[in-house]
């Protein structure tokens, strides 16, 4: 059996564990290759109107997979990995979405409901429903799954070394640890880039934002390489939360970065028509005003130009390099 994984949406943050989930079970993976216009347009042309440009894009890339020999896609209904938070409506029905509205998907789905009390998504008895489906016993499907969170967690500690989700992608592949060495400027900046995975490693959306920000000689820090039990800590000052996991996890990552002196400015990722962002984005902003630090958002949809985030990105740093470094 050949099993299609999307590069699309939480692709970014867990495709280590369902690759190593279907290999620990002798099936093979195909992943979809990287966003171009042409998948962003298949996406456009199947997904249901009014739809966030993460969305069309994870359609296209389902419409691309389909084309090829797999036997199924993989697309699970992520419903909760902390108790009392939800993930965004969107993630609870992406598996209908995707039956209703892209031809040929129809018995060639993998939709397992995830419902589980950690982030790992260590409760194995989410995946037994694919035991019959893939053919295999639900006690190898629990030793699949075992040596998949064994992989995420490695995965995870590269994140806390200070790796974004590229660089411990590749240090997972390589099996060795990639350093990143800055260009030698006196004048460098710290920059916090704040997103949804899906945001700012899809190189259509993010448009390599992170490599942009390195060329102009900034350091980059993002909210996976912050502890989980920090972000957390910074939550506590609320009452009550967003009722959305990863939009909490970037809340907490906002204040810990506003609050980080090493930080000097702040960049927010998001896309048109981003419901759960539309209430992010508004508390960064005031939270910047609070702590008096330069924050700035980039909202990109299917038909945001390259030479526009790039202009604002380098307008950004060189605002933040005369505030830092200013001309006596």
């Amino acid at each position: 059996m050949k099993v299609g994984l999307p590069r699309a949406l939480l692709f970014y943050y867990y495709d280590p564990l369902w690759q190593a989930f279907f290999h620990a079970l002798d099936i093979e993976t195909v992943t979809s290759g990287a966003t171009t216009p042409h998948i962003v347009d298949n996406g456009v042309r199947n997904s249901v109107a009014e739809i966030c440009v993460p969305i069309k894009i994870f359609c296209g890339h389902v419409v691309e997979l389909l084309a090829t020999d797999v036997d199924a896609v993989f697309i699970p209904r992520m419903i909760t990995v902390e108790e009392r938070k939800r993930f965004c409506p969107k993630f609870l029905g992406l598996p209908d979405m995707m039956r209703y509205t892209v031809p040929g998907l129809e018995g060639r789905l993998l939709d397992p409901d995830i419902q589980c009390r950690q982030e790992s998504l260590a409760d194995a008895q989410d995946y037994e429903s694919l035991a019959k489906m893939l053919g295999k016993s639900g006690r190898e499907v629990k030793r699949a799954f075992a040596v998949a969170s064994e992989q995420w967690e490695v995965f995870r500690r590269y994140h806390r070394s200070g790796m974004n989700i590229d660089e411990a992608m590749a240090a997972l592949n390589k099996k060795e640890n990639p350093v990143y060495e800055p260009p030698k400027n006196e004048k460098r900046l710290t920059i916090a880039v704040l997103g949804y995975v899906y945001n700012i490693y899809d190189s259509f959306v993010g448009m390599d934002i992170i490599k942009k920000l390195r060329l102009m000689g900034a350091d980059v820090v993002t909210f996976e390489m912050l502890d989980d039990g920090s972000v957390a800590e910074k939550l506590q000052r609320y009452s009550k939360t967003t009722p959305w996991t990863f939009t909490n996890k970037l809340l907490g990552a906002g204040y810990d970065f506003f609050e980080d002196p090493k930080i000097d400015g702040m960049i927010h990722v998001t896309a048109f028509g981003c419901g759960p962002d539309s209430m992010l984005g508004r508390l960064l902003e005031f939270i910047a005003v609070d702590h008096g630090k330069p924050f700035m958002t980039i909202r990109v949809d299917e038909h945001t130009g390259e030479a526009h985030l790039s202009t604002r990105v380098e307008a950004f740093t060189d605002m933040l390099r005369r505030k830092k470094f200013p001309v006596r």
